[in-house]
């Protein structure tokens, strides 16, 4: 599920679950500026590492693993501040992925040296056009960090960020009186300690995270005081449109601009008049702070029980259960596509697929028999937690709707194509300065000519170094080419123009598609493959159901397809029987195999490099790199779907379990599973603690920790010495008697055997006040209703932008 579109829509719907994040410059200790004193905060390290390893907002980025880590230090020190827990910090990093996500991985992986190749070669096209026209530049550095795909479990650098994060937390415990006893994967550690007895169901939860997903897992926690910390994307998109506007119109190239060549004569000058725009963005730039805004979970709750209101439910349902309202709306969004299933052609986010799923639902629910899923049931192996008869039942009434949703999508597409057809001409007839087009929107595109900076009356001053004339043609090259490599990736406008097999919404578009996507040429073999893709589709709805709720059912079950069914193919979906196995994570090294791409082989082990790179490798087959990537119908490449081959799990690990025997002793650690770590200050209370647990000499050498050990956490920690580090530098030999009060120690740690999910607010929640009043959604429904009036539910659900 796209995190832009999906984020968006639900900001736009819901405005008021979000607030803008306050921060100050006070110890993070004192009482929080926004006024919730939060218990826990849970880090999705994957949405800190990949902004730090290669940020979008910087012309220079980290070139070093230090340099990274030092980005990291700086992110949590600021989420830390803004948040302020005061009994738990979880930092959760990415471990070996089911099947069904690694095939998602895969295509990404795959797919990043093929965009690293078209950056590279347009960077150096405009590094040598810079050099004729005699504008310096920063040399290119060597780096560490050019390979985003490193972070991957198993690689050293995922090591050493393991080994970072770990100093760093030691540091801040002992140096940060904000930080007290705080621990080192999420949603299941929530799950599994709210089933505990001694839980307290009023905890003040904040998650930092990206990911749309995140929205969804906190919903399905039905953990009231619940919020997300994240960017504000929205924001960070404006301020991106109106950089853009200022440095198209601000650029110092001309003669007759304030930048004067000497011809060598003299140092090259660049005289600027400081109360320019260009010139105060570009100081002000790197000043500028991303803001941060909570996403409030309850608030998000209370618009839901207000929007899914069902008005005509079934006599047998003596009231509406809001609760199992909520995990319906869950596994409506799964319709949607997400990281283990491709979206349905018939739903797009952007053009409303989600109002017109809330509204079937609603409009329908007495119709299709009820609720959809009951998560009560979801691990009780006899139970049925999916009404399979009334999924499809609903699905098939949103297929109802499939003609005019198409027919609505190809009127937009051809407009569009129109407008880009005449914008073309008008570029071909008066220049490159669109003088007199006009966007749809009605408003003049900005003129690309360039503007002098301009030396007015204004305070000047130079830039007489040539190391920091060169900064200023890089900043500036850096954004051309990321200009440049948007615009490349337009198909609509670099020459494939409308290209489009499928023609969603003409007479016959089910059988092209078939034919197209799936290369069935008869009406036999479409109905053959429609059904199997209903099966495997079926069987993903019910594996992602259980992976959100209860954790993953089956580590080897993968989608076998590249693309979903259409809505109204979902003909006989009740009858599908679905059986997980539940298998075994690949290890950290096999995953590799299995996700990287030839490129990246360097990030492997020696040993296992050849397969991947070497022409007699038993399974080269895995890594052709000349793999299509389907823009049929499509505007921009980044929306193409990569048809990698599927990997053969069995002929892979008949390959990696060979080698095994040749890693080196640090690599096998690398590529062994990993436990958690716990880390607290020590104390009197510890030690004693600690010191009994050791002689009572439990088989196990694990210790049970309640609530009443650190702080609300339930658990098992190791007792083997092996499990206990001191991660002061002056306590070194693992002798409790050594160890002063307040020394960080880290120990082994392991969450407690799943138990049966809870899908409902723990007795003895006490609820916010409702922050929304009714009289505001009566009157946006009332006006909802004058705009449709009374047209069909696809005007409602479909307003494509």
């Amino acid at each position: 599920m796209g995190v832009p579109s999906f984020y968006r829509w639900l900001v736009n719907k819901y405005p008021e679950i979000v607030v803008r994040a306050v921060e100050d410059e006070r110890e993070s200790s004192s009482a929080n500026p926004n006024g919730i004193e939060f218990d826990n905060l849970y880090l999705d390290m994957n949405g800190i590492i990949h902004p730090c390893f290669h940020p979008e907002d910087q012309i220079f980025p980290p070139t070093t693993f230090e340099e990274v880590f030092n980005n990291m230090y700086e992110y949590i020190d600021r989420i830390f501040s803004i948040v302020r827990p005061r009994k738990l910090l979880y930092m959760a990093i990415d471990g070996v992925a089911p099947r069904a996500k690694m095939n998602q991985q895969r295509r990404r992986r795959f797919q990043t040296p093929k965009d690293n190749e078209i950056a590279e070669a347009e960077e150096q096209r405009l590094r040598r056009q810079y050099e004729m026209e005699g504008k310096p530049l920063v040399p290119k550095q060597e780096s560490q960090v050019s390979d985003p795909n490193i972070i991957t479990p198993g690689t050293v650098f995922m090591h050493e960020v393991s080994k970072a994060l770990q100093q760093y937390i030691c540091s801040r415990m002992k140096h940060d009186v904000g930080w007290k006893d705080l621990k080192h994967k999420i949603m299941s550690f929530i799950r599994l300690q709210r089933s505990l007895a001694d839980y307290n169901p009023n905890t003040l939860h904040c998650l930092y995270g990206l990911d749309a997903d995140l929205i969804m897992l906190a919903l399905a926690t039905h953990e009231v005081h619940f919020s997300i910390l994240r960017e504000d994307v929205l924001t960070l998109e404006q301020r991106g449109s109106w950089e853009s506007a200022v440095e198209t119109k601000t650029s110092p190239p001309k003669a007759n601009s304030s930048l004067v060549t000497s011809r060598g004569w003299f140092k090259q000058v660049l005289t600027v008049d400081k109360t320019n725009s260009f010139i105060k963005n570009l100081e002000s730039k790197s000043s500028i702070k991303v803001p941060y805004q909570f996403l409030h979970v309850w608030i998000l709750r209370e618009y839901l029980e207000l929007d899914m209101k069902i008005s005509d439910p079934p006599e047998k349902l003596k009231e509406i259960n809001f609760e199992r309202i909520v995990d319906d709306f869950i596994f409506l969004c799964f319709f949607l596509g997400n990281d283990f299933l491709p979206h349905m052609p018939t739903l797009e986010i952007h053009e409303g697929a989600i109002d017109l799923l809330m509204t079937v639902y609603k409009k329908e629910f007495k119709n299709i028999g009820g609720y959809m899923v009951n998560m009560k049931r979801i691990e009780d192996k006899k139970g049925i937690f999916v009404r399979l008869k009334r999924v499809e039942k609903f699905i098939l009434l949103v297929g109802t709707y499939e003609e005019k949703i198409f027919k609505k999508r190809m009127a937009l597409r051809d407009s569009k194509l129109r407008w880009l057809l005449k914008d073309q001409s008008c570029n071909f007839e008066i220049g490159s300065t669109n003088r007199g087009c006009t966007s749809p929107s009605g408003q003049a595109r900005s003129s690309s000519s360039v503007e002098n900076l301009g030396t007015s009356s204004g305070t000047e001053y130079l830039i007489t170094d040539k190391s920091e004339l060169a900064t200023f043609y890089t900043k500036e090259m850096k954004k051309r080419l990321k200009e440049n490599i948007r615009a490349k990736s337009d198909l609509w406008r670099s020459g494939s123009l409308g290209i489009d097999r499928v023609k969603l919404g003409h007479p016959g578009w089910k059988e092209r598609y078939y034919k197209e996507k799936c290369s069935c040429d008869t009406s036999q073999g479409i109905e053959s493959t429609r059904k199997e893709l209903v099966q495997k589709y079926t069987e993903g709805l019910l594996w992602v159901l259980q992976y959100y709720f209860s954790g993953v059912p089956s580590w080897t079950w993968f989608y076998p397809y590249h693309y979903g069914p259409f809505a109204s193919d979902f003909k006989g979906l009740s009858r599908v029987k679905a059986k997980f196995e539940k298998g075994s994570p690949f290890k950290p090294f096999d995953q590799l195999v299995g996700v990287l791409p030839p490129s990246s082989a360097h990030a492997l082990p020696k040993a296992y490099q050849p397969l991947m790179i070497n022409e007699d490798s038993n399974i080269i087959d895995f890594y052709n790199t000349n793999f299509e990537v389907d823009t049929d119908g499509k505007r921009f490449t980044w929306q193409g779907i990569c048809k990698l081959p599927f990997i053969d799990e069995a002929r892979l690990l008949a390959e990696t379990r060979k080698l095994e025997k040749e890693l080196e002793e640090q690599e096998a650690v690398r590529n062994a599973r990993s436990f958690d770590q716990l880390f607290l200050r020590f104390s009197d209370k510890l030690r004693s603690f600690y010191t009994e647990q050791v002689s009572c000499r439990k088989p196990n050498k694990t210790a049970k920790i309640g609530s009443n050990f650190s702080l609300g956490i339930n658990g098992y920690i190791c007792l083997d010495n092996n499990g206990l580090n001191m991660m002061n530098s002056t306590c070194l030999d693992k002798n409790l008697e050594n160890i002063q009060e307040d020394d960080v120690i880290s120990m082994l740690y392991e969450v407690p055997n799943g138990c049966l999910h809870i899908p409902r607010p723990l007795e003895g929640t006490i609820f916010p006040f409702k922050v929304l009043r009714g009289m505001v959604w009566n009157l946006m429904g009332i006006i909802l209703d004058i705009s449709t009036n009374g047209t069909s539910l696809d005007t409602l659900g479909h307003e494509l932008n």
